[in-house]
């Protein structure tokens, strides 16, 4: 039973990690961080995301405008693209460690503490990446939540909202987070099983393959002190 428990939430954390990479893949590259909604037009609609600004007409379509320079943009983009680029490699990473740490895998399956300590990394891994998704969301969010009541500015002045992909983003960290947890608490919370039926019968045929030579030798030598003994 505590086997069953023990791969369930294996399953269980790497599926919701790779689900967290996947979102914090999405949100990334999603050109949907904020929202400008115009008044005076309500058939356009601009979105801003980490790499260009879109603008969406009904007629038209998408149009998007790549940032002409890093160095331009405010300090949260800026910050948000290293972050969520470290929080793709980390869960890329993290995926990597705790796969080869699953107890389903025949791949050191002999070597349990080996696969406890990568299985460990790995939801230690996939925490940290949930962590630098959480940020740049969060704090675009804390921006835009101040720009948007900020009283010096006009009442006509257009105002940025919550986009899509901060949503994403978001779900993105928890699920990340969660599995992290999960697959770290798998491996800490329950006793490592046993090595499978086929290496216990692998490691008894070596035991005697190593002992056979010594029944021989002494099977030998009690023959010769009965054959001995019978003579006298």
């Amino acid at each position: 039973m505590a086997l069953v428990f023990r791969v369930v939430m294996q399953f269980v954390g790497i599926s919701l990690s790779l689900l967290g990479w996947v979102l914090s893949i999405i949100t990334t590259y999603l050109p949907q961080w904020k929202n400008l909604n115009l008044d005076l037009n309500e058939m356009e609609n601009w979105t801003m995301g980490l790499w260009q600004t879109c603008v969406i007409q009904e007629e038209v379509g998408w149009q998007c405008k790549d940032f002409d320079s890093f160095l331009a943009l405010p300090a949260e983009l800026r910050i948000s693209r290293v972050l969520m680029f470290l929080s793709n490699g980390l869960g890329f990473l993290g995926l990597l460690v705790s796969g080869l740490g699953l107890d389903c895998l025949r791949i050191g399956e002999t070597q349990q503490d080996v696969k406890k300590r990568l299985l460990i990394l790995g939801g230690v891994l996939s925490w940290t990446a949930g962590i630098a998704a959480l940020v740049p969301v969060s704090w675009v969010a804390h921006v835009t939540v101040q720009e948007f009541w900020d009283e010096t500015l006009p009442e006509v002045v257009p105002r940025w909202e919550f986009g899509d992909a901060l949503f994403i983003g978001w779900f993105a960290g928890f699920f990340l987070l969660l599995g992290g947890c999960l697959l770290s608490w798998a491996a800490c919370g329950t006793r490592a099983p046993l090595a499978s039926g086929h290496y216990a019968v692998a490691e008894m045929q070596t035991q005697l393959h190593h002992d056979t030579p010594r029944c021989k030798t002494l099977a030998n030598l009690f023959s010769r002190l009965f054959a001995q003994s019978f003579i006298f």
